[in-house]
């Protein structure tokens, strides 16, 4: 009985330790749940990886990037230059599906939409780089929708912050996305932290990046 009851109190002893491993794994920003810090294993005292991916240990070549400061700050936050690029190629291949996106489009129709839309100047200045992009689009005109960052959405009427803004996708005057897929241009000013927080997608293009992510993520193993 004393065997018996000995092993019953291991098993418990054991299960029980289980969710504090677990726990102790990652942890979410509380600005952003979505994203999650690791210790970074370089300097675990000082330092974390910020990541879209749970996988532990993280792979640092499609981290965010990393921060001596939790909730990350301009300041405390470094960039991995490899995410960006990442993060722009599943703009361009899916902003315009973006439900957010195309209801932006959408405003282009209407009269009321003209201070969403920047229209484009491209002819009359050469100028290619979205936020560089001036004038605004009315209903019928066509223009350009910025894609934008959830961290700080501008009030109604306004025009975000270029740092803010991931870049533009072209409408024509019907509000239709322009060859069809709008010709997403990046901006080239976006910040990935400012002192709004750090970088905030849609659910639809957060869903996309994380697929993205673990695919490159499957692609580095493989190569181990």
């Amino acid at each position: 009985m004393n065997s018996g009851q000995s092993i019953r109190t291991l098993l418990r002893h054991a299960t029980a330790a289980r969710p504090v491993l677990q726990l102790r794994a990652s942890s979410t920003l509380t600005n952003n749940r979505h994203i999650y810090a690791f210790k970074d294993p370089q300097n675990p005292s000082s330092s974390h990886i910020l990541s879209f991916l749970p996988t532990e240990p993280p792979t640092p070549s499609l981290a965010i990037g990393s921060t001596t400061k939790l909730p990350p700050t301009p300041a405390s936050f470094t960039e991995n230059p490899k995410f960006l690029p990442i993060l722009q190629a599943v703009m361009a291949e899916y902003a315009h599906a973006d439900p957010f996106v195309q209801s932006q489009a959408a405003v282009m129709i209407s009269s009321s939409g003209a201070s969403f839309l920047q229209a484009s100047r491209r002819q009359q200045t050469g100028s290619f780089g979205a936020s560089d992009q001036g004038g605004y689009g009315g209903a019928g005109r066509g223009g350009w929708v910025h894609v934008y960052d959830q961290r700080r959405v501008p009030d109604f009427g306004r025009i975000p912050d270029p740092e803010d803004i991931f870049g533009s996708i072209e409408v024509d005057g019907n509000g239709e996305f322009v060859d069809g897929h709008g010709r997403y241009e990046a901006s080239g000013t976006y910040r990935v932290v400012t002192n709004d927080g750090i970088l905030g997608l849609s659910d639809f293009m957060r869903e996309r990046l994380v697929q993205r992510l673990k695919l490159h993520e499957a692609a580095e193993r493989n190569k181990k």
